[in-house]
């Protein structure tokens, strides 16, 4: 079964406890959680404080996807806030930094996930392959919601599903960017188990229907 985490970004900053809420009333199970530093991407958004206050107001799952530099200094932060999987770029540190960063979320009892933005190639998951929870894989250039879907995205995805298969048959795949119904069955079909949406969840006018459609 797939699961849907829409995305905050595309909620209403000024009422995010009725936001989630609402994700969870269309039977969602996972929020994802889009934090940026203007630095990484050229956006600036959520911090630790924020996903501190989301964790007191929901049991839901807190998908956490770090698009900022040098990640290995705020791991730990964002796992003692509340984030449940956090997600990291490959592109953002050295490789030794990024696997200390995997270990340090796993030291708190949390998920560690890698992503990869659309120019970064299948292959720059290896050195992070056996200690991964999942792998995001962006359709759209990180920094702002509302951009159309990269289809030229999926023969990287179906690629990570065959590497996961035989190194780690226990990841999930995550996609992030231009999700909607249509789209979100292509991810699927090329290996997608998480798949975030964002305007898509939040314009449907019937939000449950839209769930179950995703999740189906």
């Amino acid at each position: 079964m797939s699961i849907l985490a829409p995305s905050i970004l595309s909620g209403d900053f000024a009422y995010l406890g009725e936001d989630l809420k609402t994700i969870q009333n269309a039977g969602c199970k996972w929020v994802h959680v889009d934090v940026m530093d203007g630095n990484f991407v050229p956006n600036i958004t959520i911090g630790i404080p924020t996903v501190a206050a989301l964790r007191k107001y929901t049991d839901l799952i807190l998908d956490v996807h770090l698009m900022i530099d040098r990640p290995v200094r705020y791991v730990d932060a964002f796992c003692k806030a509340g984030a449940d999987y956090v997600t990291i770029h490959v592109e953002a540190d050295t490789e030794e930094n990024t696997l200390l960063a995997l270990d340090k979320i796993h030291a708190l009892g949390k998920k560690a996930a890698v992503s990869v933005k659309p120019n970064t190639p299948a292959q720059a998951v290896l050195p992070y392959l056996n200690k991964v929870d999942m792998i995001l894989v962006m359709t759209v250039e990180p920094g702002f919601g509302g951009q159309s879907f990269m289809e030229n995205q999926m023969e990287k995805l179906s690629a990570l599903r065959d590497l996961c298969a035989a190194r780690n048959p226990g990841c999930l795949l995550e996609v992030d960017g231009g999700v909607n119904a249509e789209t979100g069955e292509l991810c699927k079909e090329n290996g997608a188990r998480v798949l975030v949406a964002g305007s898509a969840f939040f314009k449907a006018e019937d939000k449950t229907a839209f769930v179950k459609a995703i999740e189906r």
